[in-house]
Parts: C-alpha cells; sequence; structure tokens
C-alpha cells in the first residue's frame, strides 16, 4: 500500500496566493509611473516661455485685458506627443519583459484631454471677451472649473486614469494632492504679485509682472511633477 503526500503547493489557499502576488509583481513591472511624470513635467516648464512670449497683453489705467495665446499654439500637439512618448515607453518596457501593456487607455484619455482644452479654449476665446459672464470678476468656483480644464487640471484628471489602470494607490494619492494644489491653491495666487515682491530690473514694468504672476503656477506645477517622478523613479529603484 502507498502514501501519497500533498505538497504546500497543490493547497488552492497558497495557490490562489501565489497568483494574487505574481499578479501584483507583473502590475509593479508593467509601472512606468515616473517616465510620465517626468514627460509632462518637461512639457510643463517648455510652456512657460510660449506662454510668456505670446500672451497678449494691454493694459492701461482702467486694468489689464489679457490673452494667453501661448498655450493655445504649445499644449494641444505638446499634450498629444508626450501621451504618446509614455505610451511608446509603456509598450517597449511591456514587450522588454514579455508582458502586455495597458497604456492604451490612458493615451486615449491624453489625447482627448487635448481635444477637450482645444476647443473649450477656442470656444471661450471667441466668446467671453465681448459677453463677460461676470461683473467685478469672477467667482472663485468659475476660476477652479477654468483651471481644470485647463492643461495642468486636464493632467491630473489623466493621472487618475493613469492610477487606476496601475492600481497605484501612492499615484493616486499624488494626483489627488496634486489636483487639490492645481485647483484649489495656485488659483488664488495667479494674477497677483505680492506689493513688496522684489522683482529684478528686467521685469520690471506691469506687463513684465503680470507675466510673471501667470508663470509662477505653472513653474510650481512643474516642478511638483517632476518631484514626483524622481520620487517615484527612486522607489522602483529600491523594489528593484
Amino acid at each position: 500500500m502507498t502514501t501519497n503526500s500533498i505538497s504546500t503547493g497543490d493547497d488552492p489557499h497558497r495557490l490562489l496566493a501565489d497568483v494574487r502576488d505574481l499578479a501584483g509583481r507583473v502590475r509593479r513591472d508593467q509601472r512606468l509611473t515616473w517616465v510620465a511624470l517626468l514627460v509632462l513635467a518637461a512639457v510643463t516648464f517648455v510652456a512657460i516661455p510660449f506662454d510668456w512670449l505670446f500672451m497678449k497683453l494691454d493694459c492701461d489705467d482702467s486694468g489689464c485685458v489679457f490673452a494667453r495665446r501661448g498655450m493655445l499654439y504649445y499644449w494641444p500637439p505638446a499634450l498629444l506627443l508626450a501621451y504618446g512618448a509614455i505610451a511608446v515607453s509603456y509598450v517597449r518596457a511591456a514587450r522588454e519583459r514579455g508582458l502586455g501593456a495597458r497604456v492604451l487607455p490612458y493615451a486615449i484619455t491624453g489625447a482627448v484631454t487635448a481635444v477637450v482644452f482645444t476647443a473649450a479654449y477656442t470656444a471661450a476665446a471667441a466668446y467671453f471677451p465681448s459677453n463677460p459672464p461676470f461683473e467685478g470678476g469672477p467667482p472663485f468656483w468659475w476660476i477652479v472649473l477654468d483651471r481644470l480644464i485647463a492643461p495642468w487640471g486636464l493632467i491630473g484628471l489623466a493621472l487618475l486614469v493613469l492610477a487606476a489602470l496601475e492600481r497605484n494607490v501612492a499615484l493616486l494619492l499624488f494626483t489627488v494632492g496634486y489636483l487639490v494644489l492645481v485647483l484649489l491653491v495656485l488659483p488664488t495666487t495667479e494674477g497677483m504679485i505680492p506689493p513688496d515682491w522684489a522683482t529684478p530690473s528686467f521685469l520690471s514694468g506691469t506687463n513684465a509682472q503680470i507675466r510673471m504672476s501667470m508663470a509662477l503656477p505653472q513653474l510650481v506645477t512643474g516642478i511638483v511633477l517632476l518631484a514626483g517622478g524622481i520620487g517615484f523613479a527612486k522607489a522602483r529603484r529600491r523594489q528593484q
């Protein structure tokens, strides 16, 4: 008479745990979060001189009127190129590991955000100059909505999709903090320069100061994305 023993590997619970562990490792291997954040940081930094140079700004005793034409010239193709580069990076890394890439929904979301921004900005530029929606300046909720459909807000929405695809809790938390900064904190500073702000001589004058006040929130946004990319890159290195 023989006795058959069952190895621990045949235990259904152990097998299920091993499958879950393997699936988690595959998801972690597919993550190139740092690449996405660094690419988005780069396009955000490059946008600053475009916004500065192509901004139409007219100031008189009654105030200043400006049109940020550089945003329309730069951001639609920049977003398409950025999300295309991110998608290629994910696909290439997945092929090197013999894995499938689930980046297509993220790339599609990025492309849609470029279209949404272009349509919203073009419509606003055509309608609002002759039909101001609010007297005495827009309310805060309107400014937040404006920031949401701006490139930096749409970047946050696309990052939420990437966090869901990667099942990346760390990216989700980063993105929530990023959106709070972009939608709720930075709108209170855009367009304003403190009275005691020490500006260099080449930035003297109302026009230069207003341009600088528009550039500063973009600079902060780029720094946050850059810091996030560096942080996720270091975390990935530690995992490897």
